[in-house]
């Protein structure tokens, strides 16, 4: 997949993503020369309105600009998404009449920063419940908890996420924030060194006693699948649909990737490449398959949003999309692993054809480093009551 002529990604800039990506990878660094030269593209004002000086992109405008940079580096992608996810959410608000986050939009035209503060130990249902204190003081709040998975550590200007109020332990509260760089009674722990998305470089922020101004506090909603109102529908919906697009976007890669290597990939038993055994061709096609199914899902749901075909199942509809893509991926990945054989494990450049750029074991790590698997029961028992019409409170939540 290459640029389109509408789009801020240049085939040069993304050619050069691309060659830069393993380099993170292996030393575990931030995509730091990556983010400067999207940012100056435009790439992280893509979905603030032509009022604010932006070119307004649709979810379903933007996940494609998603999708076409994870082809190059989706780590890249990835901690990028956290950014635009929160720009893309308050400006849906703005065009739906909700002005109390215009602040964001200017925020974002202005060069801010936006990240995510919603992982934590221990708490597999995050923006709807969390480990972390939020405590009312004069003139906002007062957070005391852990942040994990804090994509864009290096560069972030705002880490937007929650926190819960149980001043009123009957009525629970969570409060949804945003933490400005300047902030005091926080600090960052250099945690990130895992299997893949190294250089989405999502340290842990260490909340002690920060305090978030009352012009700082985004929402204040019941715990619980109670509080997702539209603020809240809407970061879950921007934040899921592009990251189904970003493992997508690896499935997509990665046949190619395949395709490529087993053109190259002979056997002393065979007069022709692999690429010409039936079983092979069957491997692949199973791929195929796969990649038809994903490719709709989160067409469909990104466009149903911007079009606001969005009913009281949306929920069920989003965690599906995220959930069957990936894994989609999971098989797709595991699938050219198998079709590349024993060489593709290898990230050096060798007689199979595999290189440091492109090797199946690294779509492979890149792959399993999704937070599906860590809050599918939590999604799936939401999606449960949902479907069977069942009470979505936190109390049902908690019981199971």
């Amino acid at each position: 997949m290459t640029a389109a002529s509408s789009s801020v990604l240049t085939q040069p800039l993304l050619d050069q993503c691309r060659a830069r990506a393993p380099g993170y990878d292996r030393d575990n660094t931030f995509c730091l020369e990556d983010f400067n030269e999207l940012k100056a593209a435009g790439y992280l004002k893509m979905a603030i309105p032509k009022e604010f000086g932006g070119p307004g992109m649709t979810l379903l405008q933007l996940s494609r600009e998603t999708r076409l940079l994870a082809q190059y580096a989706p780590a890249t992608a990835l901690c990028i998404n956290m950014h635009n996810y929160w720009v893309g959410n308050a400006a849906d608000l703005w065009r739906g009449g909700d002005k109390s986050f215009e602040w964001i939009l200017k925020d974002a035209a202005a060069g801010e920063v936006f990240a995510a503060g919603h992982a934590e130990h221990g708490n597999d249902i995050p923006g709807l419940l969390s480990a972390t204190k939020a405590e009312r003081v004069d003139g906002g709040y007062k957070l005391t908890g852990r942040k994990a998975f804090g994509s864009l550590t290096p560069v972030w200007t705002r880490l937007g996420g929650h926190a819960m109020d149980t001043s009123d332990p009957k009525a629970p509260k969570i409060v949804h924030f945003f933490l400005p760089r300047d902030a005091q009674g926080y600090t960052i722990k250099e945690t990130w060194d895992v299997m893949g998305m190294r250089a989405t470089r999502s340290d842990d922020t260490l909340l002690e006693g920060a305090f978030v101004p009352d012009k700082y506090i985004a929402r204040v909603v019941p715990a619980g699948a109670a509080g997702v109102d539209m603020f809240v529908a809407g970061f879950f919906t921007w934040g899921l649909v592009n990251f189904a697009n970003i493992y997508y976007a690896i499935g997509l890669r990665t046949r190619e990737v395949l395709i490529e290597q087993l053109k190259a990939k002979t056997s002393i038993a065979l007069t022709r490449p692999m690429i010409y055994h039936p079983e092979v061709q069957h491997g692949i096609a199973e791929i195929t398959m796969d990649l038809e199914t994903m490719g709709p899902h989160v067409e469909a749901i990104a466009a149903d949003w911007s079009e606001g075909r969005v009913g009281p199942d949306w929920l069920v509809r989003l965690f599906a999309v995220k959930h069957r893509t990936v894994e989609a991926a999971f098989r797709i990945v595991d699938r050219a692993l198998d079709l590349s054989g024993g060489f593709a494990c290898s990230r050096r450049v060798n007689s199979s054809g595999c290189s440091a750029t492109a090797a199946p074991a690294d779509f492979i790590r890149r792959t399993r480093c999704s937070p599906t698997r860590s809050s599918v029961r939590s999604r799936l028992g939401l999606a449960r009551t949902s479907s069977l019409g069942g009470d979505n409170s936190l109390m049902n939540w908690a019981s199971w």
